[in-house]
Order: structure tokens, then sequence, then C-alpha cells
């Protein structure tokens, strides 16, 4: 994975988990469970791509 898009992944990912302390701090419960799986639905592409993008550019022995 391209270091600028690792990063974005970080800071949005970042971001995203913010907001979820955000809205308990708030005491929205909808909106802290709804950020909560955009969340992890988020940082899961993330992980997908990135073993994608490694299997991709990995050398066939």
């Amino acid at each position: 994975m391209s270091k600028p898009l690792a990063l974005l992944f970080a800071v949005v990912g970042t971001l995203l988990l913010a907001s979820i302390s955000l809205f308990i701090a708030l005491r929205e419960p909808w909106m802290a469970l709804l950020f909560t799986l955009i969340s992890l639905g988020f940082i899961g592409y993330g992980f997908a791509m990135k073993a994608k993008m490694r299997r991709k550019n990995k050398p066939t022995e």
C-alpha cells in the first residue's frame, strides 16, 4: 500500500474512532453504534485492500 493511501486510512480511521468517543460523551448511543459499525467496516476494508495489494505485488515462485 502506498504511503499516502496508508496515511489516508490511518487519519480517517482515527477520526471515526474519535467520533465514537464524542457520541458517547454526548450520550447519543445510536450514533455511537452507527459510527462503530462504520469504523469496523472502514478499518476492515483497509486491511483487505492491503492484503489484496500485497498479493498482487508478490512475485510468483
